[in-house]
């Protein structure tokens, strides 16, 4: 296959995402706060998690505004862990996305971005994956930083603000090439 047809592949998807939940850390090592709606802004990602309190410029301190998780995987690392269910919050993620595989949301190309559309306002570029931190042993029990490997979700940066509320759909926008 050619080079521009998978650039096309990658950008089609069958349908939309949709936000499930919205989790905030108001300070590092704090409990998350589930809220039904959030104000997400460049630089500060999401307003009331403790990475919001720094502005952050340039390229690199902005690649972690946000979190995703993929709701689909909470099964799948429940049953890793030996538990019926796993609730999102303890992942330590913040947004839980349900419809749109997280990992085809990042370009595989470098002269093309593709830009997610949150709701009616806000978008976002997912900049890559979220790994698990040693907490997720003392959240999920033994074996649960291996139980997220490969499932941590993704990491994002706010390319524009608004607001993100619980049900919002998620959508690929139009690509740009960098030039």
């Amino acid at each position: 296959m050619s080079s521009q047809g998978l650039r096309e592949l990658t950008q089609r998807f069958a349908g939309q995402g949709r936000v499930e939940a919205i989790l905030l850390r108001p300070a590092r090592l704090a409990p998350m706060a589930s809220v039904s709606e959030v104000v997400a802004e460049p630089g500060r990602g999401l307003i009331g998690d403790r990475r919001s309190v720094a502005l952050r410029t340039g390229e690199l301190a902005q690649k972690r505004e946000v979190t995703i998780f993929q709701a689909e995987h909470l099964p799948v690392v429940a049953a890793w862990l030996g538990l019926p269910s796993v609730n999102p919050i303890r992942l330590r993620r913040n947004l839980v996305v349900s419809g749109i595989n997280l990992l085809s949301m990042r370009s595989l190309f470098a002269d093309v971005r593709l830009k997610w559309q949150f709701g009616e306002e806000v978008i976002l570029e997912v900049t890559g994956s979220c790994h698990p931190c040693s907490r997720m042993e003392s959240e999920l029990g033994e074996g649960g930083y291996n139980a997220m490997r490969g499932h941590g979700g993704v990491t994002a940066r706010v390319l524009v603000g608004g607001t993100i509320r619980v049900t919002d759909l998620v959508r690929l926008r139009p690509s740009e090439r960098e030039s």
